[in-house]
């Protein structure tokens, strides 16, 4: 039998679980009211801090891709996720050559006045037949230093993130004497493939890629894997293989963000076979990784919820998407992936779901593709009255492309009480509020649709800053289950999905058509 809370009930629940992550005087509390990672925090949990603004008004935008290489409309590029510091300084990795080369830059938040700019050396991994895969910076807590993407799988350190003067030094998983040994060889050789994650020690953790060619100080290569490097310069790693306990297993998916469990101890990320996610017979596996020794706690293949046990179809984590883990206030992990059979789902994928220790697989939703899931309060979703203390919101696509109506949504999903999903028959997380794109799609039919991998969200004022393919943004209210009026930012264009942010006086971001746009609304001021 099911027990309803009381709301009162799933308030305090809901107040002691985050009361919990961000004590006063923690790395975390320190952080809350800016953007420091990927997805905001260590569990990507996409809550902001403070009040959003409605975006009617830009106030500064800056591009995040000099040279955007366009295949008639769609942009096939994933771009990394900005930051904001507490001071309000943002920073954003930017492409600056057609196919490799970047730069990162800090803008002041309030007018967009370039702080300082670093050129990094980080070349791309291989992605053949998959997106261009995203060059990811983090900031470590108290705004300490950006880590950001260097060659050779190092990590380049900036200093005083908030200063147009800071010292940068370099450091590498493998150990910074082997590096200068012969830096082209291990150039060649060794590419980071996801965002830098920090966690609240300012410990840094990634994947990459590896031709396992001899290198200075590894004759037999060193096999593709993710790296951990200490905030005083030391360093592990682990193979794909090890962290997964399975041999067939390749390397870290591209994109997948690392995360964290609340206390830290523990840090989930997700691994496949191919190398460029090719759908195969092996599934790919989440590992759930001491973060500390980066040892294997456990692991569990990623298999698409319509299979059955005489037919098990291993799902896709594929590297043209860019998921990363979601952890939930109860520990509960979720991660998205593409069906086992391209269509058999409309092309939306799953958003699979597990217990803090991957043990259990519970209830997933009928959407998980290029998505990293954001937490949502229950309470501030005021129209809903069921047992969860929190809900997830994520796009809601159905693709024309795939079989699908084109009737686009977003939606807020329960984790724990199910519906029937009226596409595959499969049983689903129950959808508590959805909401349709607003401009049709003439070229498809059906409305443009969602264009986001992680949505920010306000749980002050109970809703979201949800990024369109129509070229605008809008704000999404619980209370009503409304759109704001969309600010225009760009033309419509087709384009990997991207993150929103609200940034600690309120503004909101978004990227459309290769740009960042900084948005208020009309009394900001």
């Amino acid at each position: 039998m099911t027990i309803l809370l009381s709301r009162f009930t799933r308030a305090i629940v809901l107040f002691f679980s985050f009361a919990v992550l961000i004590a006063p005087g923690s790395p975390a509390a320190e952080a809350e009211t800016g953007w420091p990672v990927y997805a905001h925090d260590g569990q990507h949990t996409c809550i902001g801090s403070v009040p959003s603004f409605i975006p009617q008004m830009i106030r500064w935008s800056t591009a995040v891709d000099l040279q955007p290489q366009y295949t008639g409309n769609d942009l096939f590029i994933h771009y990394g996720s900005p930051l904001i510091t507490r001071r309000n300084t943002v920073i954003l990795p930017v492409k600056t050559g057609a196919e490799d080369g970047f730069r990162v830059e800090a803008h002041r938040g309030s007018d967009g006045a370039v702080v300082w700019s670093l050129n990094t050396d980080f070349s791309l991994p291989p992605h053949q037949f998959a997106w261009v895969p995203i060059c990811g910076v983090a900031l470590i807590p108290g705004d300490h230093s950006v880590a950001i993407p260097g060659a050779g799988g190092t990590v380049i350190l900036r200093n005083s993130p908030d200063s147009p003067c800071g010292e940068v030094k370099r450091l590498a998983f493998y150990g910074i004497e082997n590096y200068k040994r012969d830096p082209a060889a291990f150039n060649a050789s060794i590419q980071i493939c996801t965002p830098i994650s920090s966690d609240s020690h300012g410990n840094l953790y990634f994947g990459y890629v590896s031709t396992r060619s001899p290198l200075p100080g590894y004759p037999n290569g060193i096999p593709s894997g993710l790296a951990r490097i200490t905030r005083g310069g030391g360093a592990i790693f682990a193979s794909a293989a090890a962290i997964s306990g399975h041999h067939f297993i390749e390397k870290v998916v591209y994109n997948c963000c690392p995360a964290f469990s609340h206390d830290g101890a523990t840090l989930y990320v997700a691994v496949n076979h191919k190398p460029f996610g090719i759908l195969g017979f092996f599934p790919p596996y989440l590992c759930a990784l001491d973060s500390e020794t980066l040892m294997r706690k456990a692991s569990v293949p990623l298999v698409d919820p319509q299979s059955t046990p005489d037919n098990r179809l291993a799902a896709n984590a594929s590297d043209s998407g860019s998921a990363s883990p979601t952890v939930g206030p109860d520990g509960d992990v979720y991660f998205g992936v593409l069906e086992a059979e391209f269509s058999s789902n409309h092309g939306r994928g799953w958003l699979l779901h597990f217990d803090e220790q991957l043990h259990r697989r519970k209830l997933a939703s009928a959407f998980g593709w290029d998505d990293t899931a954001s937490i949502v309060p229950a309470d501030a979703v005021p129209s809903y009255h069921g047992p969860s203390a929190y809900l997830l919101l994520t796009k809601y696509n159905n693709y024309v492309q795939a079989g699908g109506n084109g009737r686009n949504f977003l939606a807020v999903v329960d984790p724990n009480v199910s519906m029937i999903d009226p596409v595959t028959g499969v049983s689903v997380m129950k959808t508590v509020l959805k909401v349709l794109g607003p401009t049709h799609d003439p070229e498809l039919g059906g409305v443009r649709e969602w264009c986001i991998n992680s949505a920010a969200v306000d749980p002050i004022r109970h809703c979201a800053v949800v990024n369109s393919e129509d070229g605008k943004v809008y704000r999404w209210n619980f209370d009503t289950n409304t759109l704001s009026a969309g600010l225009t930012l760009a033309p419509p264009t087709g384009e990997a999905y991207t993150p929103t942010l609200i940034g600690p006086d309120g503004a909101v971001y978004a990227i459309n058509n290769a740009r960042l746009f900084s948005c208020v609304a009309w009394d900001y001021r």
